[in-house]
């Protein structure tokens, strides 16, 4: 069984193309999804400089894919339901490279809001320094209200 469910935020604006003949609507973005390390951990990976968010490439196709292109932005929280893809290719100077992405059947948006343009801040994911305007680190896992 290929499933997955994904829930973060968006590394970077979607991106749309058709598929010339067909007219096909494809969308590409990354999302950034949580490693749901404890908090020492996280502070030790911060420390050593490293990511405590995986980077996940997502392909979204048809009317999803104008939808997302349209009311999803950098910073976003979304959720993701999908399958696993891989792929290779070779480079011009004869290299293979391997690919894995999700390809998502259903997409939830779990933050609505104007699409805007960057605030000019500048958005860290791979340290956990996110400065989204409407997020807000939880201290205390005592402060969580559920």
């Amino acid at each position: 069984m290929n499933s997955v469910v994904l829930i973060g935020r968006l590394a970077r604006d979607p991106e749309l193309r058709f598929v010339p003949g067909s007219g096909m609507a494809v969308a590409n973005f990354t999302m950034a999804v949580d490693k749901g390390l404890t908090r020492e951990k996280k502070q030790e990976f911060e420390s050593q400089g490293k990511p405590t968010a995986d980077f996940i490439r997502i392909v979204v196709w048809g009317k999803q894919a104008e939808n997302c292109s349209q009311y999803l932005a950098k910073g976003k929280l979304v959720a993701i339901q999908g399958s696993i893809q891989t792929g290779s290719y070779k480079t011009p100077a004869g290299e293979t490279r391997y690919t894995t992405e999700v390809l998502a059947n259903r997409v939830e948006f779990l933050e609505w809001g104007e699409k805007t343009q960057s605030s000019g801040k500048t958005d860290d994911f791979s340290f956990g320094n996110t400065n989204f305007d409407d997020y807000q680190a939880i201290e205390d896992d005592d402060d969580v209200p559920f």
